[in-house]
């Protein structure tokens, strides 16, 4: 029987070292320093050492590095560096200089950012340093990325993503969590349809703390490799979900995390021009104990959420806003407060 053999990294690297060649970043016969990074399930990221300085590679990956068999197209790679192009236009600084994007080999170049500078918002929340001002600033970023971007039919066609959203978002998240909770089955299917149907905007479709930088000059973005022109709604209600999981990690911060959830709708809304705003803000709030439910019973559990009582509490929260869905965010979220708080 054939003993199963680990991944080449030699090869991996060889073959990115061959990319950023094409690319015009690396010399043929230099030999770079590869030190793979962490966090991410979706791709191979390094940090590269070439003769000109370091920069940061990452390489979509077909199967994500999760319990369940989740798949994505590794095209995707290149409407990430479409994203990135689209938004920096938008929002200067918001996201790191794209270097180049090689679609033989799906490898994505771009700046390397040190964390000694840009710290990751995730890391913040998790050691309890919560500021509701920087909250604010993501939203004002993301809410001026998405009105720079709203009807725009050029971005629209440069960004042809239905199916792979659909494939490592909605499905993951809002279809594979219906098949957890038949009762709420068609609560969820009609979430997801009625996030598709909205084309509306450029969206990031993974606006967590664990792909946001704290950078000098305000929220640097990564990680856009769910790229698609549709429904801002998702964005908002992605991000959002983040702030009311962290109060489980830190229940010490749980005033602080609420603030910054209320600095962050505040802020977003008032960038809405491209539909009345009170439309977008109810789909969001109908999407988010959605995403909050799939946390737990998704393809994509919170890592940090472990506990079955905890988990439990997700449940119960979500399943009730599911139920009797509030149009207004702050709803949710003095839902959540109101559980927590008993």
């Amino acid at each position: 029987m054939n003993t199963p053999q680990p991944p080449d990294e030699s090869a991996s690297d060889a073959r990115v070292l061959e990319a950023l060649v094409r690319l015009g970043l690396a010399e043929n016969g230099e030999t770079p320093i590869f030190e793979r990074l962490t966090g991410g399930v979706s791709s191979d990221i390094w940090r590269v050492d070439l003769a000109g300085g370091p920069i940061c590679v990452k390489r979509a990956l077909a199967k994500l590095r999760v319990e369940a068999d989740w798949r994505a197209p590794v095209e995707r790679n290149a409407y990430e560096a479409e994203w990135m192009r689209r938004a920096a236009s938008a929002v200067p600084s918001c996201a790191p200089q794209l270097l180049g994007q090689d679609a033989d080999s799906g490898t994505l170049a771009m700046a390397y950012l040190n964390p000694a500078d840009h710290p990751l918002w995730k890391s913040e929340l998790l050691a309890g340093r919560v500021d509701a001002e920087f909250a604010a600033s993501v939203a004002a970023v993301l809410g001026g990325i998405h009105a720079a971007t709203a009807g725009v039919e050029e971005i629209s066609a440069a960004l042809p993503t239905d199916q792979i959203f659909h494939d490592i978002r909605l499905e993951p998240y809002l279809l594979h969590t219906a098949t957890a909770h038949p009762g709420l089955a068609e609560e969820l299917k009609e979430i997801a349809a009625t996030t598709a149907a909205n084309k509306l905007c450029l969206v990031h479709g993974d606006v967590s703390p664990k792909n946001i930088l704290i950078g000098p000059d305000g929220p640097v973005f990564l990680d856009a490799e769910c790229a698609w022109y549709g429904d801002p709604a998702f964005d908002v209600a992605f991000c959002l979900n983040h702030l009311l999981l962290k109060c489980l990690a830190r229940p010490d911060c749980v005033e602080a995390l609420m603030e910054s959830f209320r600095r962050f709708v505040a802020v977003y809304l008032d960038h809405i021009d491209w539909e009345p705003p009170g439309r977008m803000e109810a789909r969001a709030a109908h999407l988010l104990p959605a995403l909050f439910l799939a946390r737990v019973d998704g393809k994509s559990p919170a890592e940090y959420v472990t506990d079955e009582g905890e988990k439990n509490l997700i449940r119960r929260t979500a399943c009730g806003l599911l139920e009797f869905p509030p149009d207004r965010l702050m709803d949710v979220a003095a839902a959540w407060h109101e559980r927590l708080t008993r």
